[in-house]
């Protein structure tokens, strides 16, 4: 009696889990955990909260601690909400969009419109994607997204100061039905307001 078992070793690469990512990712709920690194190496801030999006260009992102503050993508504007500071910074989303993870990721699906992809290798269980900006006006110097059975679980962030921000996502949830008002803000009567809030 012959027994044939098919055993399938390869995994998709990275380019290919964020293709099915964003093909199938309408909707996402996550914790996070962040840490932030000087250009030396050492930790100068931790982080962590919830984050929820909805493609195109619409997310919330919260960050319960050291500090409260609030990342809302309505579809046409970033709003941050610093509550300590009592102050709301306003831009126009389609400027910021390089300026917040949030943003990468709820973005459209011409990601490669703006960042030129390679694939990034292996490493602590995940498929790495190094995505460059095109334009050199950005903030970002690099992004590396690792994914794992086509869901993003960690992101790498370089910015041209020479800090890199690290991100890992747990409890994901794919295509969850959001409240719409999660990704609409209104400042707050008494706080002050820097941008442009036409």
């Amino acid at each position: 009696m012959l027994i044939v078992v098919n055993v399938t070793c390869a995994y998709a690469g990275a380019e290919a889990q964020l293709r099915e990512f964003i093909s199938g990712t309408r909707s996402l709920s996550a914790r996070f955990e962040q840490q932030v690194y000087d250009r030396a190496g050492r930790k100068i801030q931790d982080s962590a909260g919830s984050m929820q999006f909805s493609r195109p260009g619409k997310f919330r992102w919260v960050y319960e601690k050291p500090y409260k503050q609030l990342v809302v993508g309505d579809g046409s504007k970033l709003w941050i909400h610093d509550q300590d500071l009592e102050q709301v910074t306003v831009r126009k989303l389609d400027q910021a969009i390089g300026e917040s993870p949030a943003a990468l990721l709820a973005g459209s699906n011409d990601i490669e419109k703006f960042f030129v992809l390679k694939e990034g290798g292996s490493q602590d269980g995940l498929e790495w994607l190094e995505a460059t900006p095109r334009s050199r006006e950005g903030s970002f110097e690099l992004v590396r997204m690792g994914f794992k059975n086509n869901d993003v679980r960690a992101m790498v962030i370089r910015d041209n100061f020479g800090q890199t921000t690290r991100l890992r996502f747990t409890g994901l949830k794919k295509n969850p039905s959001l409240a719409g008002d999660a990704f609409r803000f209104t400042p707050p009567k008494g706080v002050d307001v820097i941008g442009d809030e036409r």
